[in-house]
């Protein structure tokens, strides 16, 4: 059996797998087409690549300026790739961006049928009263619309929970390209992967539409102003209706689901691992601050019930905590990618003669 710290991949790898045979599975069943999700920068299997040759150009320049300096900057280049882009580098890097590729494309497309296998069996019923009850028989959109207002709250809210599409697969590239221990982007690639299988799975337990969308609380949420966040709500909502009219032929894929909020749970997920990685604590701060706001958003344009985005919390914690398990990160002493990439190791690359180069940030 292969060693999850010889092979960081090898378990997220076969969540992969059964993840595509799942979706697969599911597809053949209800008769509805596999697809690729459209998002930011195009299709998933554009954005993706396009993004990590992104962010290996933006470090490969400032890499090469330390190695030889501002007037030598292509003998630089050529130096990085040569000593510190080995193939195994490369591949790891490839790895990490297929395997999410496919949890991510396997999870939308299992969540686009989930009306279909769940049929009508909604619980936001039980799921509003619960939170009319944490709230004090009131309704929680009353409660954050009198503390935080209609004005300025709504924008700013709105442009956080909006924000989170770009920066997921940016964070990975960023992670992947530079981070100079391949168990540290496995790590990332792993937890931020399963959050698509594990909100999967949470979907389908206890299937909801959200407040937004359930009639019992909808009206709570039009005093709101008009905002891109709504916008989108109302784009989900037509596109739920036109994926049930005919689900085989519709060409759109169903995106409403309440229970658990990902929202929550990946930018959790991005926030305790920079702060379990990260020693600069601006960056750690605004990593908690994002996961702090978001999870406010969720809350306050009705995408979900407290419980939704709670659970979302705790799947945030668990898909971590896996994911240092997988990849042998589990009793791994505190790093930085800091010291990552100016480690003074074995692994740090070297010349021709042997001689230790000098590190860079990439």
């Amino acid at each position: 059996m292969l060693s999850v710290r010889k092979s960081p991949y090898a378990f997220i790898g076969i969540v992969a797998v059964l993840t595509a045979a799942a979706a697969i599975a599911a597809s053949v069943y209800t008769g509805v087409g596999l697809r690729d999700p459209e998002g930011f920068l195009g299709p998933a299997y554009i954005r993706l690549p396009l993004l990590a040759v992104l962010m290996f150009v933006a470090g490969l320049i400032p890499a090469a300026i330390r190695r030889c300096g501002w007037k030598q900057v292509p003998r630089g280049v050529v130096e990085v790739i040569r000593y510190e882009w080995t193939l195994r580098r490369v591949l790891c890097i490839c790895t990490g961006l297929l395997v999410f590729y496919v949890c991510y494309v396997g999870y939308r497309n299992l969540k686009s049928v989930l009306p279909i296998l769940t049929g009508e069996v909604l619980w936001d019923t039980e799921l509003a009263v619960l939170d009319q009850w944490i709230f004090g028989d009131v309704n929680p959109a009353f409660v954050f619309q009198d503390i935080f207002g209609t004005g300025f709250s709504a924008a700013l809210l709105s442009f956080v929970y909006l924000i989170y599409l770009p920066v997921v697969p940016i964070s990975l590239g960023v992670v992947l390209v530079f981070s100079r221990d391949l168990t540290v982007g496995a790590w990332y690639a792993t937890a931020m992967s399963l959050n698509w299988i594990v909100g999967t799975v949470s979907y389908y337990l206890l299937p909801a539409v959200g407040p937004i969308y359930y009639e019992g609380t909808a009206a709570a949420y039009n005093a709101l102003p008009e905002t891109n966040t709504s916008a989108l709500q109302d784009a989900l909502w037509q596109n739920r209706e036109t994926f049930l009219a005919d689900p085989v032929n519709a060409d759109v894929i169903h995106g409403v689901a309440a229970f658990a909020s990902l929202h929550c749970s990946v930018t959790f997920t991005m926030a305790l691992f920079a702060h379990l990685v990260i020693r600069n604590n601006i960056l750690r701060f605004v990593g908690w601050a994002f996961f702090g706001l978001t999870f406010l958003a969720t809350l306050y344009f009705g995408w979900h019930y407290l419980v939704d985005s709670l659970a979302g919390v705790l799947i945030g914690w668990l898909c971590v905590a896996i994911g240092a398990w997988a990849t042998g990160n589990w009793r791994t002493r505190r790093r930085t990618l800091e010291s990552d990439l100016t480690a003074d190791d074995d692994d740090a690359p070297r010349g021709p003669a042997g001689a230790r180069l000098p590190a860079s940030t990439v």
